[in-house]
């Protein structure tokens, strides 16, 4: 098939370069510069495992190119246009409504109309709430084209994959794919088999929107259920994760780890997708993300809390680690960043100052520190992300110092002083 691609960030250029290397003729599409230029070179843009190799090798079998959107888009595609467009773009919710904005879908939408042709796949995979398929892609097409009214499948397939471990969820994991009909739910699973080794289940679009919403939703939950607990063991004294480890001994307890808020391009974001279509009776789902959204505040407090109990004017905090989960350099909705910002905004007024390490960073809005001195120079260590380089700090780094802990680390280590978090 030949195939576009519009967005070329941590799902959809993963997805492109998969369907370059099962044999389609791939073009992806991104509104940034950089990011076209790096795929035409062969090079992936942003840290995850096994993409360099895999972009390289996509590049140079001539399978997978790019080009950048807006004005022009038909002249740089070529005199061959795709017949399957896959639509991987952004859907952010807005803070202030916390309803979604799928502004970047419908760009997308947008770009690609004057390009459809009869018989033509359209596929959204972006995250999206309940009816984005027919509401946010197909009204639009149909209202600007309306001589492709009942010409083009329409599908919707979720990701279902995690940054750190995308290519092997992306092929190994089961997908949904619902299609708006019959026809287009075919043509989806026809695709998704090409690459796919796990199920590809066939449902109604509908049906698929709601699963990921859903699949999301469970996991803050539970994860609010953990921040909860570790608000608690802190009343109480009680190491949290010595109270989970035990706790899940019981052949039916399962209870995850508690973390300075929850992050990322999906569970922080996907629950009040559902809620903004059932306000009324979604208070769980509401309750967990003001649980999860008000963690990092406590993580603020619980530093100041610490660096007061020092005494000590001019203290320097460590903050280690930006991105939402361990290894990536992926730092969307990540909490660890309010954290860092709470902190800095503190800082001058009480005396104290912040030192930020991020080692798969270059650059950030305030300068970064290797995290070897950043903790050196530290006389508070908060630890906000479990990357695997942390372990190489040396023994006794930690001596004299506070450890707040947040994503327990170093929970082995016996240097450094431990503020339960």
């Amino acid at each position: 098939m030949k195939i576009c691609v519009v967005g070329l960030g941590y799902m959809g250029l993963p997805m492109a370069a998969l369907l370059a290397q099962a044999g389609h003729d791939v073009v992806g599409v991104d509104i940034n510069p950089q990011v076209v230029d790096d795929v035409n070179l062969g090079r992936c843009p942003f840290l995850e495992t096994g993409m360099p190799d895999l972009v390289r090798d996509a590049h140079a079998s001539g399978r997978l190119r790019a080009v950048l959107g807006g004005e022009g888009l038909r002249e740089r595609m070529g005199p061959a246009l795709p017949t399957t467009y896959v639509l991987s773009l952004p859907t952010p919710v807005n803070h202030a409504t916390h309803v979604a904005d799928m502004a970047y879908v419908r760009a997308g939408v947008a770009s690609i109309t004057p390009l459809l042709k009869p018989d033509d796949v359209v596929i959204l995979e972006s995250t999206s709430p309940l009816g984005a398929t027919r509401a946010d892609v197909q009204a639009p097409i149909d209202a600007a084209r309306p001589d492709l009214a009942g010409k083009v499948h329409y599908v919707f397939c979720p990701e279902r994959a995690i940054p750190g471990n995308t290519l092997h969820e992306m092929t190994h994991n089961d997908r949904l794919v619902g299609g708006l009909t019959a026809d287009a739910t075919a043509r989806g699973v026809a695709l998704y088999q090409s690459f796919c080794k796990g199920a590809v289940m066939a449902c109604r679009a509908e049906e698929a929107e709601m699963v990921k919403l859903v699949e999301n939703a469970s996991r803050d939950v539970q994860i609010a259920f953990a921040n909860e607990l570790s608000l608690v063991c802190d009343t109480l004294g009680l190491d949290v994760r010595r109270v989970i480890e035990l706790a899940n001994h019981h052949p039916r307890v399962n209870i995850l780890q508690p973390g300075p808020g929850v992050g990322g391009h999906c569970i922080a974001v996907d629950p009040w997708f559902i809620i903004q279509h059932a306000k009324d009776i979604t208070p769980l789902m509401q309750a967990a993300r003001g649980v999860n959204d008000g963690k990092p505040a406590w993580v603020v407090e619980k530093t100041l809390a610490a660096v007061a109990a020092l005494g000590k004017r001019d203290a320097v905090v460590a903050c280690l680690g930006l991105a939402y989960k361990p290894n990536v350099d992926d730092l969307r909705e990540s909490p660890s960043i309010e954290v860092v910002r709470g902190l800095v905004k503190l800082s001058a007024a009480q005396g104290f100052r912040v030192v930020v390490s991020e080692p798969h960073l270059d650059r950030w809005e305030i300068p970064l520190t290797p995290f070897t001195d950043a903790v050196a120079q530290a006389d508070v260590v908060v630890v906000l992300t479990g990357h695997a380089v942390f372990a190489g700090l040396p023994d006794g780094a930690l001596a004299g110092k506070d450890v707040l802990d947040t994503v327990g680390f170093f929970r082995t280590r016996t240097d450094g002083n431990r503020v339960v978090c």
